[in-house]
């Protein structure tokens, strides 16, 4: 396993982000969805996550504004570097349409390819799959705007 940096804004090299702000434009690109990547050292262990990966990503959902798109389709991709922990979110309009089984091989197929110490092929694997998805529920209209920043979002605290 490569010898990566805790530190979120150094876990990915500058070509991986570049990787990964691409994977999300492109699938943006077909979807009226939005999607976002969001990456911290720790899962907080403190209220209101605990430590749980998909509980402290639900937070960060609404903290980042993402329940506000127009049509509740946006996806939050959230990794924690250190402890190696992932969860994703979808909005509840996309989530009716998709249910637990997508979300779950989404995670299967990122898993996968972290389990290889391929993080960035896993989040943009995890990142088309999901676009695919929201191109199928969600296709990009005329008057579709990016409701949402494509870059990655990071949190640098501890976490502790």
């Amino acid at each position: 396993m490569a010898n990566r940096s805790s530190v979120p804004r150094k876990f990915f090299s500058r070509d991986e982000q570049r990787r990964i702000v691409a994977a999300i434009h492109a699938a943006e690109q077909r979807t009226s969805g939005e999607i976002r990547f969001h990456v911290e050292r720790d899962v907080p262990k403190g209220e209101p996550s605990g430590g749980d990966p998909y509980l402290r990503a639900r937070e960060l959902f609404g903290r980042m504004g993402m329940h506000a798109t127009g049509e509740r389709n946006g996806v939050l991709v959230y990794l924690a570097v250190r402890a190696r922990r992932f969860a994703i979110v979808g909005d509840e309009q996309l989530h009716r349409q998709v249910g637990d089984g997508f979300w779950q091989d989404v995670a299967a197929l990122m898993a996968a390819r972290f389990a290889a110490d391929d993080f960035a092929g896993g989040i943009e694997a995890g990142i088309a799959r999901i676009g695919e998805k929201l191109r199928e529920h969600f296709p990009h209209r005329d008057d579709d705007a990016n409701e949402l920043s494509d870059e990655i979002s990071f949190e640098d605290s501890r976490g502790d």
